[in-house]
């Protein structure tokens, strides 16, 4: 399963930053972003809270802590490691608290 090799940080770290951190991050949020604008508009608040946090904020976690151990790996890069782990780290705070 995808998802448990990501958290364990065995994919390499251009795979788990680019597609899972990057892409995938970007469909996830923006997807319940707008699950949670419609839901707010339709009056449905704690729905929309769900859709909003409930759905992303644990992928996420998963991403943020799978691209930081990718980054750990022996061999991932050490130039793009450190940059890998920062962008993610913000990036994922960022757009779990927004």
């Amino acid at each position: 399963m995808i998802a448990r090799r990501l958290w364990r940080g065995e994919l390499p770290l251009g795979e788990a930053f680019w597609t899972w951190a990057v892409l995938g991050g970007l469909v996830v949020n923006a997807s319940t972003t707008l699950g949670f604008l419609w839901l707010v508009m339709a009056g449905q608040v704690m729905a929309a809270f769900v859709v909003g946090y409930a759905l992303s904020v644990p992928y996420n976690l998963v991403v943020a802590v799978g691209v930081w151990r990718s980054a750990g790996r022996a061999d991932a890069d050490p130039r793009w490691a450190g940059a890998a782990r920062l962008a993610v780290v913000v990036g994922m705070t960022i757009l779990s608290l927004t």
